[in-house]
């Protein structure tokens, strides 16, 4: 019987040598190593051979699979070779390759690194927080009455828990309070969410970057040189910034920023950028009341908050109409900021 398994590797040896393509070199293992193979059929005799005999014709058996195992595996090779060459025959090696598209930022992206690093020049460290908050760390902790329709279903995606979904990152400011002692000076950036109805002007999601600085002298014209320093940077020295009186529940007094604008072809316009203010005292108390201490003690401390959208920042500096653009990811819009 060992003169049978040599036999069938021979055969098996010579079937696969002669195989010219992948099709008949699979038909070849199956013939000389599949279920029906005639080495498996004499394996299945071995039962009736004497016991002195069976090992002998178990190590012929073993070297026979092991010997088609490798002609198949070298074969298979030398069949890939071969048809690797065939596809790059002609081809030019020194010919250069054609260009591929470069990608870029996205514009967001480019406008908040740019934001992030004028005001890290001025001091402030970066803060990051949940996106999904309590009704404290987003409404109750910055003085916003129940009755304020920012609180209302219709403004605010709440889950059935009563959490919501942040509609500002001042949370994170919050947070930062109950971590940290003063003095603090941070920026948050990052998304809000609330229930506007989707045009050129809102989205149901949005990109935030909020302010704050808290310290025991820390003044109002602290802050407006602040945002014109910041402002300028961003839109040029000669850019023109103004703060117009507002009401905010977590800030006292409260403003609104303006910049303004200049359109080719059209006549200046002042824009809206941003809120703040300084830092309403009932914040502060909110806080030492989580706390559980007089850390922020509104008698010895000042402060000042803003936030703006990073996305009309970034439709001011590109020139942006609409900004569903800045989420529809087409390629035709976002090629201009490769």
């Amino acid at each position: 019987m060992t003169e049978q398994a040599a036999q069938i590797q021979t055969d098996a040896l010579a079937a696969i040598d002669a195989a010219s393509h992948e099709a008949a070199l699979e038909e070849a293992r199956v013939k000389f190593l599949g279920k029906k193979s005639p080495l498996n059929a004499l394996a299945a005799e071995m039962r009736n051979l004497p016991n002195e005999d069976k090992p002998k014709l178990g190590a012929a058996l073993n070297m026979a699979r092991q010997a088609i195992s490798n002609a198949l595996e070298t074969s298979k090779q030398k069949l890939q070779d071969a048809a690797d060459a065939t596809s790059v025959e002609g081809l030019d090696v020194t010919m250069p390759p054609r260009e591929l598209p470069s990608g870029s930022l996205h514009p967001l992206t480019i406008v908040k690194d740019r934001a992030i690093q004028i005001l890290r020049r001025l001091g402030f460290a970066l803060a990051d927080g949940p996106e999904i908050e309590t009704e404290f760390h987003c409404f109750d902790a910055l003085n916003t009455p129940f009755d304020h329709p920012a609180r209302n279903d219709s403004d605010t995606f709440y889950f059935d828990s009563g959490k919501l979904l942040r509609t500002h990152t001042s949370s994170v400011q919050v947070r930062t309070m109950e971590k940290q002692a003063p003095p603090i000076k941070i920026i948050a950036p990052g998304s809000a969410y609330r229930r506007d109805e989707i045009d050129a002007t809102h989205l149901s999601v949005f990109n935030q970057l909020e302010g704050l600085y808290v310290d025991s002298d820390v003044r109002l014209s602290d802050l407006k040189g602040t945002l014109e320093f910041f402002y300028r940077a961003m839109f040029g020295d000669k850019t023109e910034v103004r703060f117009r009186p507002h009401f905010f529940p977590f800030t006292e007094p409260s403003f609104e920023i303006d910049v303004k604008l200049q359109v080719r072809g059209e006549e200046p316009k002042w824009i809206e950028v941003a809120g703040c203010g300084m830092v309403d005292p009932a914040v502060f108390s909110a806080i030492n009341e989580s706390r559980g201490d007089d850390a922020f003690d509104p008698s010895k401390l000042t402060g000042y908050a803003f936030g703006m959208g990073l996305d009309r920042l970034a439709m001011i500096q590109y020139g942006i109409r609409d900004i569903r653009l800045l989420i529809e990811n087409d390629t035709r819009f976002l090629s201009q900021f490769a």
